[in-house]
């Protein structure tokens, strides 16, 4: 077959995709084109090579055995396209790494530290985006995700974890004695409102407060107790600086919850040097955090 006998490269995509998802409505959903559309592009593609591709099967279709050979030759070349595209594009066009984090760990504990990755890497530019739980990294535009990882995780991804979530309690110094004698607000989260409950099933010593308040997100909640109205059932990685230098204290320490925080990117994405780059420093500034933690 001569090049110029190639079908239309709509007619094998639209194949190619219904071959891969297993369904023209799929295929049509994918596609943003209509079922009909979809099925005329196949037929097309058909009658142009004068080959069966596909078969009836139920209320579905199935690849016959010349459909698999194709299948299996359009996907592997589609696949060297778009990875082809990619690579070209982030070596001749710098585009910026979307890292999306929880909105409490990166006011508290991510952009503190950004400033030095920047000092290092003027080059590479790093847009912040804040989200928690799930995502969707297309969708979403996201490059790479800080995450607590207590959510179902995709096989798809590649998870380098950063630190364990601890958690404790934290105070200004001087409400110390108030915390101790039961006499003090417990200030929670309403992204975690059970988390004073379940801290105090493996503290039963420990005083409980007059009257418990929920804040919106995390860091408010260690705003709240830096401003005195309270003691915050706080993450090491929210109030650790702050205890380090003496503006909060956390006299019964912090202890494991059983989760992790998760540096997260698809496994099919192209790891640029920039990209490389951020994920060595944002590990390297967790396993400095991780000493500092242990001292506290």
């Amino acid at each position: 077959m001569k090049r110029s006998d190639i079908p239309s490269l709509d007619d094998l995509r639209a194949f190619e995709t219904v071959a891969r998802l297993g369904s023209v409505r799929a295929a049509a959903a994918e596609l943003a084109l209509t079922h009909g559309a979809v099925s005329r592009r196949v037929s097309k593609l058909s009658a142009d090579l004068r080959l069966r591709l596909l078969e009836a099967d139920g209320r579905g279709v199935r690849l016959t055995s010349d459909g698999e050979k194709l299948a299996e030759a359009t996907g592997k070349s589609f696949s060297l396209i778009t990875d082809t595209l990619a690579e070209i594009r982030s070596s001749s066009t710098p585009i910026p790494i979307i890292l999306s984090c929880e909105r409490s760990l990166a006011m508290r504990w991510l952009i503190p530290r950004l400033s030095g990755f920047q000092d290092r890497y003027p080059d590479v530019e790093v847009h912040l985006s804040t989200g928690g739980g799930g995502l969707d990294f297309a969708r979403d535009r996201v490059t790479l995700a800080i995450r607590r990882l207590d959510f179902l995780v995709d096989p798809d991804w590649t998870i380098i974890r950063l630190m364990p979530e601890r958690v404790g309690p934290v105070m200004l110094p001087s409400l110390r004695q108030r915390f101790e004698s039961g006499d003090y607000v417990a200030l929670g989260s309403r992204t975690r409102p059970n988390a004073w409950e379940a801290w105090f099933d493996e503290h039963m010593d420990a005083p409980r407060p007059r009257t418990t308040r929920l804040l919106d997100h995390h860091f408010l909640m260690a705003e709240a107790a830096l401003g005195g109205l309270g003691v915050a059932l706080a993450p090491q990685a929210i109030a650790a600086d702050d205890v380090a230098n003496g503006r909060l204290e956390a006299p019964l320490g912090f202890d494991c919850d059983g989760t992790d925080y998760g540096l997260i990117h698809p496994k099919s994405i192209i790891v640029s040097t920039g990209l490389s780059a951020l994920r060595d420093w944002l590990t390297a500034e967790s396993e400095i955090s991780l000493r500092k933690y242990s001292k506290v």
